[in-house]
């Protein structure tokens, strides 16, 4: 494998891209596990879900820093310190005695995630030429939507004995990702934009490093604004969907079945009813086809889809499902079980249709907002507007994450479980139209901003090559 070579960087691009998933199935371990950690630390549920929406935040905050070093600095080490941090966060996690420990750990755990989702964001945005942006994107965010449910999954599975297992196992995982980052190619700064091209190619450098004084220029562009604020109301309604397994457990524990049997059910039928966002690569095609044809392509792609999947989430949560599972048996059996429902019982193949159709058009969004980011903003900004928007996604989703547990108890006395937890997440959804109507603005006003990224990088290439030396008369 040569350094730079064609199978250098297609490892490379595979590594960030699980990475990418692993620090989403760290976020996505907990929320299965609300009920038996809270019973081991003797707390109340919405104790353990203050931690997630803490962490939340935390890791976008540490973002901001990280991303911002690494648009100044060399990104290797960063990534290897940032992975090294959430391993240790996360092995703290599961040995933890009590619950003040536990936040602790998970803090640290969100640190070192700020740093994979950022640097890594950078990194990749350097890999990848425009014209493809969108299809790699989609993989991008299509890893760290496998790795939430992985998380779900792995946390409902392994986790439903020994909630600490599954903690465990992420941290050796961890581990081995810190050793697969020292032979990944070490990525030129602004060497996918074609502006630069040249000037890499006989030697050059792309020196320009972010400062302070580029904030405003960054806040400026008026597609930064509607990229990084769209994430609040986004995330707001995605947040609420970590409950997604709570809602399927009550609603095994309704019809009679154990605690232990009721997680199972809702982890797996939870991780089912997510496999839409699978369809991302689909929106990151179309996006960059459409891009093509007009610079308002990508960011029409991903209005339209968020607006189109708000009725499907409104039917999903109270379509009706009948469980039918063993009782009692083991995981694999309960598996088995609901698989097979999905043939046997119309309300599950129903409620799976509507869920695949909700999260491939919402789906769409992930890949044109990564692509959009890169698109509008030159190499040393990447990072920084990436973690940006990331820390606006942050504080949505940790709203959205805190405020559902509210919502969920403040329904609880008018409606019962699992009726409470139905009308509550279809309530958040509705934050999916304003996030819309702010990628429809984003469409109005990127293709000025795009316009001015290139005119700005051809400017600086032609500062940067070497004067042609004139002939001796």
């Amino acid at each position: 494998m040569s350094s730079g070579g064609r199978g250098h960087r297609i490892y490379t691009v595979v590594v960030f891209v699980v990475l990418a998933s692993l620090d989403n199935v760290a976020i996505g371990l907990v929320p299965p596990l609300y009920g038996s950690i809270s019973d081991a630390f003797d707390v109340p549920e919405g104790a353990i879900g203050v931690v997630t929406a803490v962490t939340f935040l935390v890791s976008a905050v540490a973002a901001v820093g990280w991303a911002y070093t690494g648009d100044r600095h060399h990104r290797k080490p960063l990534l290897m310190v940032g992975t090294l941090l959430w391993a240790a966060g996360t092995a703290g996690t599961a040995l933890s005695p009590g619950y003040v420990l536990f936040f602790a750990a998970q803090i640290i755990a969100a640190i070192g995630l700020g740093a994979v989702a950022s640097v890594g964001f950078s990194v990749v945005s350097d890999l990848i030429a425009p014209r493809r942006r969108g299809l790699v994107m989609s993989f991008w965010g299509l890893s760290q939507g496998i790795g939430t449910l992985a998380g779900t999954l792995v946390g409902g599975l392994l986790g439903r004995s020994d909630w600490r297992v599954p903690f465990l196992v992420l941290t050796a995982v961890g581990l081995a990702a810190t050793l697969a980052y020292v032979f990944t190619y070490d990525v030129r700064r602004g060497q996918s934009d074609r502006e630069l091209a040249g000037v890499l190619a006989h030697g050059g450098e792309y020196d320009y490093r972010i400062s302070r004084a580029d904030l405003p220029r960054i806040l400026g562009r008026r597609t930064n604004v509607w990229l990084v604020m769209q994430g609040l109301t986004a995330q707001v309604a995605f947040g609420s969907l970590v409950w997604l397994p709570v809602l399927f457990r009550e609603r095994a524990e309704d019809q009679g079945y154990s605690a232990e049997t009721a997680i199972v059910v809702g982890s797996i039928f939870a991780t089912m009813f997510q496999l839409g966002g699978g369809f991302s690569i689909i929106g990151g095609l179309v996006g960059d086809r459409l891009q093509r044809r007009t610079p308002r392509g990508r960011a029409m792609v991903a209005a339209v889809g968020i607006l189109a999947a708000v009725p499907l989430y409104l039917v999903l949560f109270f379509v009706p499902i009948k469980i039918d599972v063993p009782d009692g048996a083991g995981a694999g059996a309960v598996i088995r079980a609901v698989l097979a429902s999905v043939v046997t019982e119309p309300t599950v193949g129903l409620s799976l249709l509507v869920a695949l159709v909700a999260l491939a058009l919402t789906s769409a969004n992930s890949p044109n907002w990564f692509a959009l980011i890169a698109d509008v903003n030159p190499p040393e900004h990447r990072g920084t507007v990436y973690s940006l928007g990331n820390l606006t996604n942050g504080v949505g989703r940790a709203v959205g994450n805190g405020l559902a547990g509210v919502a969920f108890r403040a329904l609880q006395a008018p409606l019962p479980p699992p009726l409470n937890y139905a009308v509550g997440l279809a309530a958040f959804q509705l934050f999916f139209i304003p996030t819309g109507l702010m990628y429809w603005r984003a469409s109005r006003s990127s293709p000025a901003d795009i316009a001015a990224v290139h005119a700005l990088l051809e400017a600086r290439a032609e500062r940067s090559r070497p004067a042609t030396p004139q002939p001796t008369p």
